[in-house]
């Protein structure tokens, strides 16, 4: 029993962690080196994240530097940025690419928030999916008569206090990437 409620926490958090790296890559009108994340160039016929081939910083608010460590790749690099859907054109020196992200407006904010709203909702989904798992398990091990009724009954009470737990958490995360998403 103690093993069903383990496995339905840790995909539980599994789904948090997923929410948060999702979360991570929305641009919120300020410089985030995670927008690059997905980006791949390719690299002597290897495709290669960007963080692999270059140092990404924030040297202001809303611009990010990329310095190649190979100034050779400095043009596939901006190929793959321009190809992306990041939606930002790269400004290429010669040595550096410099991406300015612009202000967002008010309406493409609120585009932001529903899509965020969207993704915590389906996060909410899944952990409840995982709850419906994990108590199916438990009447079957009850069916089974591995476990007794009060184990049952403790199970499920201990996986609905787990559900509640973690769909409270995906409220708080999505609620603080909301305000950072409206904050000007």
């Amino acid at each position: 029993m103690n093993t069903v409620i383990k496995n339905a926490e840790d995909s539980m958090q599994r789904r948090i962690n997923h929410l948060e790296s999702e979360y991570a890559r929305i641009r919120a009108g300020r410089a985030n080196p995670s927008v690059l994340d997905k980006l791949v160039v390719d690299y002597y016929g290897a495709p290669t994240p960007i963080k692999q081939l270059a140092a990404v910083s924030v040297t202001e608010a809303r611009t990010l530097s990329i310095q190649p460590y190979d100034a050779s790749i400095l043009r596939a690099i901006e190929k793959a940025i321009q190809t992306s859907d990041i939606g930002i054109n790269p400004q290429n020196d010669g040595k550096i690419i410099r991406l300015v992200f612009p202000p967002l407006t008010e309406d493409k904010r609120k585009e932001i928030v529903k899509d965020v709203s969207k993704q915590a909702e389906d996060s909410k989904v899944q952990v409840r999916n995982e709850r419906r798992d994990a108590i199916e398990k438990l009447k079957k091990m009850k069916k089974n008569s591995e476990i007794t009724e009060d184990d049952l009954e403790n199970g499920q009470e201990k996986i609905q206090k787990l559900t509640d737990k973690f769909t409270k958490k995906i409220d708080e995360i999505c609620q603080a990437k909301q305000k950072e998403v409206m904050a000007i």
